[in-house]
């Protein structure tokens, strides 16, 4: 790890951008299995349908049709996923404004009741919204590649093991090991 650092330079993680929890949680649920530039496209058409066109509230979104949904991009999974979000929400069974104040694995628990919101989306939430300091995402394709490629260890189920040193650190070398795919091999 000591030479990947070295490498890539400064950590630049920045945790807490891209609006308030909610707008956070859709967002990555529109982004998910496409390109960064399809999801920004269809991220920015579904603002679009909101007054504001900045922000996202489960009200709004419970109250749009479907149609206009679908219009902006999103698929009918996507637009199912969205209005579960909106629903646990307006509903009181996600709690986005006491969410921060849970540990890790409640936030996973209670996010992966929401349709569309698995473990890694989950994981993405806690490392890059909340900053937490020790998400070690073992299912992210990037992580798997990293290990792989600096550690020699093609293994999943070798994963914990390898980042077990850099424990309660590991959201810095998660973000360490991504950026070392974009670098030669150290």
């Amino acid at each position: 790890m000591r030479k990947i650092v070295q490498v890539v330079g400064p950590c630049e993680l920045r945790p807490g951008s891209r609006g308030d929890h909610f707008t956070t949680l859709a967002r990555a649920i529109v982004g998910q299995q496409v390109s960064a530039k399809a999801a920004e496209a269809i991220w920015q058409r579904f603002l679009a349908l909101h007054d504001d066109g900045l922000r996202v509230r489960p009200g709004d979104v419970l109250a749009m049709r479907e149609h206009d949904m679908r219009a902006s991009g999103l698929s009918a999974a996507k637009v199912a996923s969205i209005r579960d979000l909106a629903a646990h929400v307006d509903d009181g069974r996600l709690k986005l404004r006491s969410l921060g104040r849970r540990d890790d694995e409640r936030i996973i628990t209670e996010l992966i009741q929401v349709r569309g919101i698995g473990r890694w989306t989950a994981e993405m939430f806690l490392l890059f919204k909340l900053g937490r300091p020790d998400v070690w995402p073992v299912t992210d394709l990037g992580i798997r590649n990293a290990v792989e490629r600096h550690y020699r260890i093609a293994d999943p189920s070798r994963l914990a093991e390898v980042a077990e040193p850099w424990r309660p650190w590991r959201s810095v070398a998660s973000w360490y090991l991504w950026r070392s795919l974009q670098i030669e091999p150290v």
